[in-house]
């Protein structure tokens, strides 16, 4: 079967269009008012009439009578054209004009074929929109991972269990509004553009202003002015939008990402995990589950969920006190360098302390945990925002929540003394240019002199909307729950591949 290139494809298309026009038939009309989406068009009675309209997906042409089947955002029906219907100008305009890709505007009553499957006879078509681009294989879908994240309008035509991912994803986005509105939290909005990087320990995008002519930081977390809010007389604040870190990508991480941060005064990284269980069984009300099979692991989703003890743990796996690793609120470097070469964790000379830590805990600890679990308790050298547990400086009051090996979840008692909060930031402070490390938070002073006006004990917690989208759908990659990924620079080419002629 012969073929013809995309750019030639394209280009008859165009000429398609100058031709209609010509007729006096404007092939993108302004409106189309319609009586019926097509899922309820398709509920309707024998004989009833309705006007919809949708992308046609498939079109069988029988001499005088054409079938084709018309998709829109709620569903796809039927429709039946026959010339003796439509008259023989608008059938002949159909045939020749029309194809699959193209919006369509119709007008008709709901029949029933021999085969039993409800139609819409069309008394009437309007061209709504002319697709100059083939539609991809057919409607088999998309299978190329590249292309699908790149051309995500695309993989939404093509596949539709995507949609279903997107639409799951605002439906749990919904639920946590709905947990939160509920409990008296105030949703509000903090700057993305800030002039320090702070409230978190990440490498954050640099821009400049202009007018200001000054550097600014896309922000890294909304943590220090939502506390801000705390300390000016919020009782309960929280915010979901988009944070952006300069890190790797990787299955779990995208540059840009959503986040919920919520904050509560008089309550504690306690009242957290009672919020996050809260969240976990609205969003499994939303949905209409309770455990999802994930990586080949059935996941319970329904709380409550297990705890477990950082320091608990890392004695049974790692054979010591964790107290062993750490001077006070800082790390003794080189018990745990002793450490990691025992468990056989590679590093290297300049290797920081945090992160060596974080790869005992990622390659010993995490592997073990498989169910919606809460870790509790951290050390004070790796969490500067949040409150030391009583009687022990070198532990906070910190949960991380994971569930199938991720990271969803981290919360705090939030450190509310003002001059201890100034000198754990200035440890990192010290970390960053002693052990170069770039992933460190930073000494906001205005934050501090905030503080010193007085902040109520609070409770704080930060959910990754995304990776919860990814364990709620079962989806392995944060990329098939993010519409639009961050990816390389694509090069276009001249001509495209070759198109089967069938397609149009």
């Amino acid at each position: 079967m012969s073929g013809n290139t995309l750019k030639e494809i394209v280009d008859n298309n165009y000429k398609k269009i100058h031709e209609l026009r010509e007729k006096g038939v404007e092939p993108y009309p302004r409106r189309f008012k319609i009586s019926h989406n097509v899922l309820a068009a398709g509920e309707l009675a024998e004989d009833a009439c309705a006007v919809i309209a949708g992308r046609v997906i498939l079109m069988r042409l029988m001499g005088k009578a054409a079938f084709a089947h018309i998709k829109d955002g709620f569903g796809k029906i039927q429709i039946y054209i026959k010339k003796d219907n439509v008259g023989e100008e608008n059938y002949d305009l159909f045939k020749k004009n029309v194809h699959v890709g193209d919006f369509l505007g119709i007008e008709g009553k709901i029949f029933i074929t021999r085969t039993g499957e409800k139609t819409l006879k069309v008394s009437k078509l309007t061209i709504l929109s002319k697709s100059i681009r083939p539609l991809p294989e057919k409607w088999h879908g998309l299978s190329d991972a590249e292309t699908r994240y790149r051309e995500r309008y695309l993989d939404l035509i093509s596949n539709e269990e995507v949609k279903k991912i997107f639409t799951r994803r605002s439906a749990i986005i919904s639920a946590i509004r709905s947990a939160l509105d509920s409990s008296d939290y105030v949703e509000v909005e903090t700057p993305v553009l800030c002039g320090q990087a702070g409230g978190a320990a990440a490498r954050p995008f640099i821009t400049f202003h202009n007018i200001y002519k000054t550097e600014l930081y896309l922000r890294i977390a909304t943590e220090l002015y939502l506390k801000k809010l705390i300390i000016g007389g919020f009782d309960g604040v929280y915010e979901i939008g988009r944070v952006f870190r300069n890190e790797g990508i990787d299955a779990n991480h995208n540059p840009e990402f959503t986040t919920l941060e919520a904050y509560r005064a008089y309550s504690d990284y306690n009242g957290m995990a009672e919020l996050l269980e809260m969240i976990f069984s609205k969003c499994c009300d939303v949905m209409k589950i309770e455990s999802i099979d994930y990586a080949g692991a059935k996941i319970n989703l329904k709380p409550p969920f297990q705890r477990m003890f950082l320091p608990e743990v890392w004695k049974k796996t790692c054979g010591q006190d964790i107290h062993e690793i750490l001077n006070g609120k800082t790390f003794n470097k080189a018990n745990l360098q002793k450490l990691a070469d025992s468990l056989r964790i590679e590093y290297a000379p300049t290797t920081p302390s945090a992160k060596i830590f974080e790869r005992i805990f990622d390659l010993k600890i995490l592997p073990e945990i498989k169910q919606p679990t809460f870790v509790m308790d951290y050390p004070t050298a790796i969490t500067p925002l949040a409150k030391c547990k009583p009687g022990d400086e070198a532990i906070v009051e910190r949960f991380e929540f994971y569930a199938a090996g991720s990271e969803l979840a981290n919360a705090y008692t939030e450190l509310n003394d003002p001059e201890d909060q100034k000198e754990r930031l200035l440890e990192q402070m010290r970390q960053r240019d002693e052990e170069r490390n770039q992933e460190t938070d930073v000494l906001d002073k205005d934050f501090i002199e905030a503080m010193e006006y007085g902040m109520p004990p609070t409770g704080g917690i930060g959910v990754g909307i995304d990776r919860l989208a990814m364990l709620f759908t079962g989806k392995p990659s944060i990329r098939e729950v993010v519409l639009f990924p961050l990816l390389k620079g694509n090069k276009d080419a001249d001509n495209g591949p070759v198109i089967d002629n069938t397609l149009l």
